[in-house]
This record gives C-alpha cells, sequence and structure tokens, in this order.
C-alpha cells in the first residue's frame, strides 16, 4: 500500500511541477498584433484607413491581443514598426498567435506586394521598390519563426492616385501562397480593387471586425463571413479574398455553453454547403459560389445559369482569378518561356507589362518568338468572354463601364443580420498625437463570449479588462467612465491629458492620450514621439487645459499597477503571467539606422545573381531588397532582379543585400 500511495504523490507532483500535464490542459497562448493604418497621404488623403486600423486594434484587444498600433508613418518609421515587431515575435515562443493588419494603399509589382508609406511619391514601376515596402520581405521571417499561427491581413486593394508614366502597373494586390502555418488576406481579391469608401469605417474592416467578435467562429468561417457581409454591404463591389495554411485550432472567442443560438439556421445552411451549386437557385447558387471563392464554384455557376443576370458579374471573377493563377505561375517559373507563355495567353492582360519588364532586364526579346517551349498551368486558356476584363490594368466591380447588376441581398440562412449595435458604429474619438491610433466607441462583447481561458492576458489593458462592460468618454471633459452591464459604475478616471514626466518610460505613451484605451506605439516610434516632443503639455490640446489638476475617480482596472478583474468563462485560479513590460517595449532601443530582416533563404547558398547597370542618377545607394520566396517544398527557380533606381538620400546607408537572379535560357528561342 505505501509504495502505492507513495506512486500517487509522485504523479501529482510532478503534475503540480508541469512535468507531467493533464490531457485536457491547454498550454498558455501568448497574443501580439501590429495594426497599422495610413491615411494622411501626400498624393491623396483616404477617408477611412486610420479609423479601421483602429477599430481593428480594438478588437484585437478585447481578444486579449497585446497590440502595437500606429498611423500616418512615413518610410522609415513603417520599416522600423515592422522591424520591432518581428523582434517581439521572435521572443514571444512557438505559442504565440501573431496578427498583422494593414490598411491603405496597396501595389502589386512583378508578382510582389507592397506597402506604401505616406510620403510615398511613385511616377513610375522604377518608383515602387524605392518608395514602398516590399510585404514578403517581414513575411517570410516571420513565417520561419513556426509560430502557432500567423494572420497577415492587407486592407490595401485600391485605386491608387498615383500618375504613372511608361506602361501601367497591375492593379489591386498578387496573389501569393501563404507559408505554412500562416493565414493571408486581402480586401479586394486579387487584381481587383475596392470601391471608394467615405467612412467612417471601410465596409471590409467593419465586416471583419463583426466576426472576429462572434464567438466559437473557426478563421476560415471568420474570413468567409466576412466576405459575405463586405459583399453585401456592397452591394458586390467589393469581394475580398483570403487562403490559409494554418492547422491548428484558433478561435479569437469562445461561445458560452448556454448561449443562445445563432439567428442562423445551421441546418439550413449545412445543407447549401453539401450541396452543388447546379443544385441551387440561382440567388443562392450566387451566394454560395462567393461563399466558396474558387475558381471550379464559379464555372458552375456559369454552366448552370449562362443567360442569368448575374453571370456577366461572374465571368469577371472567373476572369480576375484565372490572371491572377496564371501571373503566379508565370513568377515562380522566372524563365523567358514563362513570361512568353504568359504573353501568349495575355498579350493585353494586367501583368503583360510586367512580363515585358523582366524580359528587358534579363535582355531577351519582348515579342513573343513563334517557336519557344509553353510552360504548364493549372488553369485553361481564358475563353474569349473574358478578355473583355482582363485587357485593362486594373478591375473594379463597381466600374459603370461593365453594368453588372448588383447581387441580391444576402439571405439569413447564409449569414444572420449584424447585431443592432453593429450597424452603424459612431466616429472614433479624434487622434491628436503624432502616430497614435483612433480610438473607436467600444462596442461591448456579448455576454456569452469571452477570449479562451488560456489566453496570456495582455498587460495594463483596459479594453480586455472591461469587454463585456460599457466605455463612455466624455469628448468636452476627456472624463472616462466604465458601466457594467446593469449600468452601475465600476469606475471612472478622467484620462489622457496628464503630462508625462520626463523620466517615465516612452513604451506608447509619448504625450497625452487616451491611456490604457489606443494601442501602444511600437517601441522605435514611441522613442520617436519621446524625442521630436521631449515636453509634452496639455495646454496644447484642447479641453485639456488644467486636466491634470481635476479630482481624479476611482483607476481604470488594469491600469497603474491595479488588478485586472476576472473576465467572465475564465477559472478562479492565477492566470498565466505575462511577460514583463520591458519584453514588450525595449525602452532603452536607441533610433538605430534600419536593417531589414534576413530572407528566407538564410541557411541556404547563395544562388547565381544578375546585376544590370544602376542608372546613374544619384549617387544614393540602391535600397534593401531582398529575393522572393522560394515554391514551397522546391528548390527556388533562377530569377533575375530589376536595376534599382536611386533613393533618396536615407539616415544611414542600407545593408548589402542578394539580388533576384537573371533568368536561365531554356527551349527553343
Amino acid at each position: 500500500m505505501r509504495p502505492f500511495v507513495a506512486c500517487v504523490v509522485a504523479l501529482f507532483t510532478l503534475i503540480s511541477l508541469g512535468v507531467v500535464s493533464t490531457p485536457s490542459a491547454e498550454p498558455a497562448e501568448k497574443r501580439i498584433a501590429l495594426v497599422l493604418g495610413n491615411a494622411g497621404y501626400q498624393a491623396g488623403a483616404l477617408p477611412t484607413s486610420a479609423n479601421d486600423a483602429g477599430l481593428i486594434a480594438q478588437t484585437l484587444q478585447a481578444a486579449g491581443f497585446d497590440v502595437v498600433g500606429a498611423r500616418d508613418l512615413d518610410q522609415d518609421s513603417l520599416r522600423r514598426a515592422f522591424r520591432d515587431f518581428l523582434e517581439k515575435a521572435s521572443s514571444s515562443g512557438p505559442n504565440t498567435v501573431a496578427f498583422v493588419y494593414v490598411s491603405g494603399y496597396g501595389l502589386q509589382l512583378e508578382g510582389e506586394n507592397y506597402f506604401l508609406p505616406v510620403d510615398a511619391k511613385i511616377g513610375g514601376a522604377a518608383d515602387v521598390a524605392v518608395e514602398a515596402v516590399r510585404i514578403s520581405d517581414y513575411i517570410r521571417p516571420l513565417g520561419i519563426l513556426k509560430l502557432k499561427a500567423s494572420i497577415i491581413v492587407l486592407d490595401a486593394a485600391r485605386r491608387n492616385p498615383f500618375s504613372v508614366s511608361g506602361e501601367p502597373l497591375a492593379g489591386g494586390l498578387a496573389l501569393v501562397e501563404p507559408s505554412p502555418g500562416m493565414l493571408m488576406a486581402f480586401n479586394a481579391a486579387p487584381g481587383t480593387i475596392a470601391p471608394e469608401q467615405n467612412g467612417p469605417y471601410g465596409a471590409y474592416a467593419q465586416a471583419l471586425a463583426e466576426m472576429m467578435r462572434e464567438g466559437g467562429l473557426s478563421l476560415p468561417q471568420v474570413f468567409e463571413r466576412a466576405r459575405l457581409r463586405t459583399s453585401d454591404m456592397t452591394k458586390g463591389a467589393e469581394l475580398p479574398w483570403f487562403s490559409s495554411r494554418i492547422e491548428q485550432a484558433f478561435v479569437f472567442f469562445e461561445r458560452a455553453p448556454d448561449a443562445q443560438a445563432p439567428a442562423a439556421q445551421a441546418g439550413a445552411s449545412a445543407d447549401i454547403a453539401s450541396r452543388s451549386i447546379r443544385e441551387l437557385p440561382a440567388a443562392d447558387a450566387y451566394q454560395a459560389a462567393v461563399e466558396r471563392d474558387n475558381l471550379q464554384g464559379y464555372e458552375e455557376f456559369l454552366a448552370a445559369y449562362p443567360d442569368d443576370p448575374l453571370a456577366k458579374r461572374v465571368w469577371a471573377m472567373v476572369a480576375a482569378r484565372r490572371e491572377a493563377i496564371t501571373w503566379q505561375r508565370t513568377y515562380a517559373v522566372n524563365t523567358p518561356n514563362a513570361y512568353w507563355s504568359y504573353l501568349r495567353r495575355y498579350p493585353h492582360g494586367p501583368h503583360s507589362a510586367d512580363a515585358r519588364r523582366r524580359l528587358a532586364f534579363g535582355g531577351f526579346p519582348l515579342e513573343t518568338p513563334a517557336t519557344f517551349d509553353l510552360i504548364g498551368y493549372d488553369v485553361p486558356p481564358p475563353p474569349a468572354e473574358e478578355e473583355i476584363y482582363v485587357e485593362r490594368p486594373v478591375l473594379a466591380f463597381d466600374d459603370v463601364d461593365f453594368g453588372f447588376v448588383p447581387p441580391p441581398p444576402l439571405p439569413v440562412y447564409f449569414l444572420p443580420p449584424p447585431p443592432p449595435e453593429f450597424v452603424v458604429l459612431a466616429a472614433p474619438l479624434p487622434a491628436v498625437e503624432d502616430f497614435v491610433l483612433p480610438v473607436p466607441v467600444f462596442v461591448p462583447i456579448p455576454a456569452w463570449c469571452a477570449p479562451p481561458a488560456y489566453v496570456v492576458p495582455p498587460p495594463n489593458d483596459v479594453i480586455f479588462a472591461n469587454i463585456h462592460n460599457t466605455i463612455i468618454v466624455n469628448r468636452d471633459t476627456n472624463f472616462v467612465t466604465i458601466r457594467n452591464p446593469q449600468g452601475e459604475i465600476v469606475a471612472s478616471e478622467r484620462t489622457g491629458f496628464e503630462p508625462r514626466s520626463s523620466g517615465s518610460p516612452p513604451h506608447g505613451a509619448g504625450g497625452p492620450r487616451l491611456a490604457g484605451l489606443a494601442a501602444s506605439l511600437p517601441p522605435s516610434l514611441a522613442h520617436k514621439q519621446a524625442v521630436v516632443h521631449p515636453n509634452t503639455s496639455t495646454a496644447a490640446l484642447p479641453h485639456a487645459q488644467h486636466a491634470s489638476k481635476l479630482p481624479l475617480g476611482q483607476p481604470l482596472p488594469g491600469m497603474h499597477g491595479h488588478p485586472l478583474p476576472p473576465v467572465p468563462g475564465r477559472s478562479g485560479g492565477a492566470q498565466p503571467a505575462p511577460a514583463p513590460d520591458a519584453a514588450y517595449y525595449p525602452h532603452s532601443l536607441p533610433a538605430a539606422p534600419y536593417h531589414p530582416p534576413p530572407p528566407a533563404v538564410a541557411h541556404a547558398a547563395p544562388s547565381p545573381v544578375f546585376h544590370p547597370p544602376a542608372p546613374a542618377v544619384h549617387a544614393a545607394a540602391p535600397p534593401a531588397f531582398h529575393p522572393p520566396a522560394p515554391a514551397v517544398h522546391a528548390a527556388p527557380p533562377p530569377v533575375f532582379h530589376p536595376p534599382a533606381p536611386a533613393v533618396r538620400p536615407a539616415p544611414a546607408p542600407p545593408a548589402a543585400v542578394a539580388h533576384r537572379p537573371a533568368p536561365a535560357h531554356g527551349g527553343r528561342g
């Protein structure tokens, strides 16, 4: 008997020490996010981008993400913000979920996607690599970290405001394949753009925030529903896209077991999902095709309903997707034969200028030879019905030239209507500090939703501590009051306009702000803000004079060292302790010159490179640039890189980088 008792005691000791874990125990999950919204472009301001970023940041805060965010960044600040986040992700551990959301102007060039800083000046294709930030330079290193999941959202497919000389740029964003463990999402399908929107929020950001707040939805369900809602809100003018290779289960919020059943009929939705599109009525068949969002579904609709008023719209969807798939394959092969094969199919296609540019940089004939070895594609050549939609650089579903019929309203058995409080959202609180995101009016999370109990609570986050409460900010007095669902005041504090002492840490404070409500600034931007505004005063802000002299109420939960109240649905035991603030905000980080992250093939032998002569316009060194990611499970093909145009003087010369090599000679000329 004694040996048995000794074994039991030893087993419980091991469990308590974490050596043996119970099957039902979930490991602590850390959630981190980078949210950027560029609105104040010199070339033309965007009315919703900064607000959209504020809305997504607030939703992520409620879901337990440690969010850093910023708005209106120039190129140097944008690169530093990405670098800060990569450093944070690399020290967060493998059981981390990383979320990156950027809103503003995006461009694609030769198969790569770029995000534009507010000071970008694009006069032609040669300016894109100099003036914009290549997304893959930061997404590839994130994929190398092998985190639990990485979610990348580019809310940037818009009609760009630049006057481009020479051959045009392809519109929208380029189709890309996410790395394992990653989800990539665009606000508009590859090769298409979203319509202009006047706010206060864009349709995609509002739809995505709505679906993220819905308890129990998987990642694919969140983005599928966001596509349906966005399409419905814009009457078909905007069709988001996503592709996921995340295998681990993830939910933003869990749904309580006794929660009220969704308004949509789960049985009806499951029945539609299991049926062929040709078996559904035309209106339902269209919505099912949009929900599935693949070439097969759209073609199935056209086969079943070729004369339906919606057929013209679906033809455009098929044309854009087929061309995007064709160009993605062309760019991956990256040989003269590949570019000639694309030009054989799409002599006036959206990427025809890209194909000719790459041929010219490699010194190959621009005209398609009479005989050469065609490369193989996964999709057949485009039929005649698609030509009208791909003989222009950009496709917009609200283009009056096409005369698209708007789709019918979305039935509730596809998607229930949005909550009444989420139909019309109030404009956010105005952003008064450099870089700081706007603070939306917080809509409480439903009582039957809560972040999973295994999520590590973010540090000093008022939103996370009050997800079911109403947070009221008086815009005249800047007085914050928090009421619980019963209407009782649980906390209040006059916030945000107190002068920061010179010795206080600059981790996202940097001056007057709605403390604890807005996302923290990335460390480099907080440092920059502290340097630019070392003696921030309350007198510089409206309604802020002498605010610090007014009596303060009860401190907000989670601020100034006060403990966070337990979130409903969590156990009363100790929560996993977050890392100390220093791990998130390296306050001592100097304003060092930018060094781009290493490429995904850092451990591989460098491939042969092609260095065309750089134009001798300025003496400045070319910008840091990295080759695109190689194809998954395959060695990277022989490639080449265009000559880098001159750049404006930078604070420090960039590090030496590898260039995309020239295409290999293959086949018959």
